[in-house]
């Protein structure tokens, strides 16, 4: 087994005034060379976005992005359909880039700040058609259990979204002092996982909210939450 740990307080950061962002891997201004990206896994920023502001069009391609929302609501429009779309807390955004797309992404709040992860998985497919999808997940379906959020578009997994990368993307939420043990798909897989609230110990290693571990060549990770803690899982392919 190999692992890497990253401190909350070791991350990238970015400070806009209507932007406030932190970077698990190198990205816009921060470039660390030990921190490009985890296998596949080359973006995961914490974004706390002010209430009105935003992202203006820009553009995207081969890159799968996967996006979060923790606290309040985004709004979406993209050059496929041209519409402001609302992601709420509790949804999750999927958007395959492809050959090619035009995006904006704003709060859809005029009074409250909204907090979002922003996942970016390499595909293993390049120019493909871009496509859009959101999915609801009740919160209810991740107590002490794993739910699956995104995999990978060739898979058979129902009730979840798709990619185009041989990836997971999971949550849990864990109450205090319950084990879980995270197996794996395949030797050639890692795991990074995110604590986004809570505290618990895995691999040794004690992290507590926003830390995060990337555990590989291993079959499985056990943790144990030492609060009522929440957890991101990403799985992805360490060689693509």
């Amino acid at each position: 087994m190999k692992k890497i740990i990253h401190r909350a307080n070791d991350r990238g950061t970015a400070d806009h005034g209507w932007l406030k962002a932190n970077f698990s891997f190198s990205f816009a201004h921060y470039y660390n060379p030990e921190k490009v990206n985890f296998g596949a896994l080359r973006v995961l920023n914490d974004d706390i976005i002010n209430s009105g502001m935003g992202f203006g069009t820009h553009p995207h391609d081969n890159m799968e992005i996967i996006t979060i929302p923790l606290e309040g609501a985004l709004k979406h429009k993209d050059s496929m359909s041209n519409k402001w779309i609302v992601i709420e807390t509790g949804e999750v955004q999927v958007m395959s880039a492809g050959t090619g797309l035009l995006h904006s992404e704003m709060n859809n709040s005029s009074s409250e700040p909204i907090n979002l992860f922003q996942i970016w998985i390499i595909p293993n497919k390049s120019g493909v058609l871009p496509r859009y999808d959101q999915q609801k997940f009740d919160a209810s379906e991740r107590k002490n259990k794993l739910q699956l959020l995104v995999s990978s578009i060739d898979d058979d997994n129902e009730g979840n979204l798709k990619i185009h990368q041989d990836a997971l993307i999971s949550r849990i939420d864990l109450m205090e002092n319950s084990e879980f043990k995270y197996i794996l798909k395949s030797e050639n897989h890692g795991i990074y996982v995110m604590v986004i609230s809570g505290e618990i110990n895995i691999e040794n290693k004690t992290l507590t909210k926003r830390d995060a571990i990337g555990v590989f060549q291993t079959e499985s990770t056990l943790l144990k939450a030492l609060k009522n803690t929440e957890l991101l899982f990403i799985e992805v392919p360490m060689l693509f």
